[in-house]
């Protein structure tokens, strides 16, 4: 239990120090940012429900005005922006990038890790923030989806980079990496 909530905390706080990165402003009001990246690592390493509420934590934080998310906002500054999809999407895509990892147990770790993150923190995280995106702006959805891929490349090397770091972590500290150990 102590272990749980000391890897929840300090996820919570890795996805916080993510949004101090500097980030690019590219279309429709939603940056690319390192915060992804956290909540893909919350679930490769986390697993499933212990990856979501990490990011629920981090929510939390920035629902009481935090300012946390990338450009010094909290949950109030984007509430009516287009990034509030994104922001709704991280809990799901990092449940679903968890249960993945979970389950993609023929797989090599990393390469597990990665196709997690491609389908929980990228595949499910667009299926919620394009659609919101596209509801603030007042664009099509298919407006949106293609705007969003601009993003692709940068969200393919996070999803690369996430399973990097979980198959390392893993060779270091075999116990540190919860989705494989439950």
């Amino acid at each position: 239990m102590e272990r749980t909530i000391a890897y929840v905390a300090l996820f919570a706080a890795l996805i916080a120090a993510l949004g101090f990165m500097p980030r690019i402003d590219l279309v429709a009001g939603v940056p690319i940012t390192l915060q992804s990246f956290g909540v893909m690592l919350a679930g490769t390493v986390l697993g499933a429900r212990r990856g979501a509420l990490a990011v629920l934590v981090f929510v939390g934080l920035i629902a009481l005005g935090l300012p946390l998310l990338s450009g010094g906002a909290n949950l109030w500054t984007v509430l009516y922006t287009p990034r509030i999809g994104y922001v709704i999407g991280f809990p799901v895509a990092a449940y679903v990038t968890g249960w993945l990892t979970e389950r993609l147990t023929g797989l090599p770790l990393g390469a597990a890790a990665a196709l997690a993150s491609i389908g929980g923190g990228m595949m499910a995280l667009y299926a919620i923030g394009i659609p919101v995106a596209a509801y603030m702006n007042e664009f099509t959805l298919q407006e949106t989806a293609m705007g969003a891929l601009a993003f692709l490349p940068g969200d393919l090397v996070k999803a690369g980079a996430a399973g990097l770091v979980t198959g390392q972590l893993a060779r270091m500290r075999p116990g540190a990496v919860l989705s494989r150990t439950t």
